[in-house]
């Protein structure tokens, strides 16, 4: 067989088994998935995929990752933690899964606040009533150079719902939104014609991407800060995204 013919079925043969371990993998982990579904219905399994540790899977719950051996018998709930580095390998993992493209958000959804030159950016599911939501508000006061996408996400309450259609329907919505969250301002009731449809397209929104508590924080590079963070915290994520 000439050498150039020899080269090309190497080739071949090589992508061929490439290919057919992908799609074994791939068999394995949907077998396992099924497996477990079946037996723990009340869970949503996002994804399952091999761990750090041989005959060890992964499984992507959204907010959690548990693990699981090979035929779905066990489920092993807690973090995975590398001990030479001390590196949580269940909360990297989990960050990078959850990673969002922020390029795609819908922005024109969102409450807009421009501080200083807004050259940073980030987002925020916030609740209107949520009191964490309102201490990272007062946390933003001391943040320059940055522009805030809130979207209202309301899920705490039917007030909640209420105060959100009415800061959506406001005027000024990012006056109306601060004066709320940091001065306690009650905003005026919305008018009856608005559209508050916004709202509905939040909610899906944040529950595609698995917002499961406010404040959720997205940084311009896809990664997520939860809960109401520190100034000194924020700042140095903000920082690491440039």
């Amino acid at each position: 067989m000439p050498k150039a013919m020899r080269i090309a079925a190497t080739v071949a043969l090589a992508a061929s088994v490439t290919l057919g371990c992908t799609a074994h993998a791939d068999q394995t982990t949907d077998k396992l998935k099924a497996t477990l579904q079946s037996r723990l219905p009340e869970i949503q399994i996002k994804s399952i995929s091999k761990a750090p540790i041989s005959g060890l899977y992964e499984v992507n719950l959204g907010s959690q990752m548990v693990y699981t051996d090979a035929t779905g018998e066990y489920v092993i709930a807690g973090d995975l933690v590398d001990t030479k580095t001390r590196t949580n390998l269940s909360e990297a993992r989990l960050a990078e899964l959850n990673k969002v493209d922020f390029a795609s958000l819908p922005l024109d959804r969102a409450v807009k606040v421009v501080k200083g030159n807004g050259s940073r950016r980030i987002v925020v599911f916030s609740d209107p009533n949520c009191p964490y939501c309102k201490q990272l508000e007062s946390t933003l006061k001391s943040i320059d150079n940055v522009t805030v996408y809130t979207f209202l996400y309301p899920v705490l309450s039917p007030d909640s719902v209420t105060k959100s259609k009415a800061i959506w329907c406001a005027a000024d919505r990012a006056k109306t939104w601060e004066a709320w969250m940091v001065n306690h301002q009650p905003p005026a009731s919305a008018a009856s014609n608005c559209d508050t449809s916004v709202l509905d397209k939040n909610l899906a929104l944040g529950h595609g991407l698995n917002v499961t508590g406010t404040p959720t924080i997205i940084l311009s590079d896809g990664r997520r800060l939860p809960g109401a963070v520190s100034a000194s915290e924020l700042n140095d994520a903000l920082t690491s995204t440039h």
